[in-house]
């Protein structure tokens, strides 16, 4: 029996949440404009900005006005309420048949956004998550205790999920829309990446594969936001919703 479903994918949403990113907001903009996808699917990029407090918002607003041409849905919170919660706004605003969240820094390449369509498109997967732990892509060497810590959470995630993962709370997620649209989310913070891939994993018949991506990662003073209590959440939120199963 065939584990391949017929799915044509006419538009991907590209979820972008963003907070203080003033000074990169643009370029990850123009990279992901410049990337041309699988069998013309088009992009729809969305981004949602998280009450930031430097200029991201005039610098968007400035990047739109400039750049007529590309499918912008703009929607902005009135206050902080964290990457999760930014997730799920632009995640209910997605009209395209499959969905990638993009970080708006320059840790993840949208030149990669085609290895994660290829599993779909061949008619084999219905999520698709970017491991930075496989593969012989290029992975900017920093912190020792973040590796293993992500380590320690994809392994225990792991445990409650019965998956195999390498890495996740990876960003390169990919999911069909409708699917991911039918799921209630909670999460404001980083618990957004145990949640999802709890959830998902109880749908039946889902079908979850992971491929190799790049790495670029930032230090604390470049811009880089997840601390140790976000680790302490990941671990709170694998046990909420693997242990104990919450919906």
């Amino acid at each position: 029996m065939s584990n391949t479903r017929n799915f044509h994918i006419d538009k991907l949403s590209i979820i972008i949440p963003a907070y203080n990113e003033e000074a990169t907001i643009h370029l990850i903009l123009d990279k992901i404009k410049a990337v041309e996808l699988i069998n013309e699917i088009q992009k729809e990029i969305i981004i949602v900005n998280d009450c930031s407090n430097d200029g991201t918002k005039e610098a968007i607003q400035k990047y739109i006005h400039d750049n007529g041409d590309v499918r912008i849905k703009y929607f902005e919170h009135e206050v902080n309420k964290g990457k999760g919660a930014a997730l799920r706004t632009g995640i209910s605003q997605a009209t395209g048949e499959y969905l990638v969240i993009q970080d708006a820094d320059f840790e993840y390449d949208p030149d990669e956004y085609n290895d994660l369509l290829k599993p779909v498109v061949s008619g084999f997967a219905d999520v698709v998550y970017g491991s930075r732990f496989m593969g012989s892509n290029p992975h900017r060497i920093l912190f020792f205790w973040h590796t293993i810590g992500n380590r320690f959470l994809t392994f225990l995630s792991n445990i409650f999920t019965n998956l195999n993962l390498t890495d996740m709370e990876t960003c390169y997620k990919l999911f069909n829309t409708k699917m991911i649209q039918s799921i209630k989310l909670e999460e404001d913070r980083f618990g957004f990446e145990p949640e999802i891939t709890a959830k998902i994993s109880r749908i039946s018949e889902v079908r979850i594969y992971e491929i190799g991506i790049s790495y670029y990662g930032r230090t604390y003073e470049e811009g880089k936001k997840i601390g140790w209590k976000d680790g302490l959440r990941a671990v709170y939120c694998i046990l909420k919703y693997g242990l104990f199963r919450s919906e």
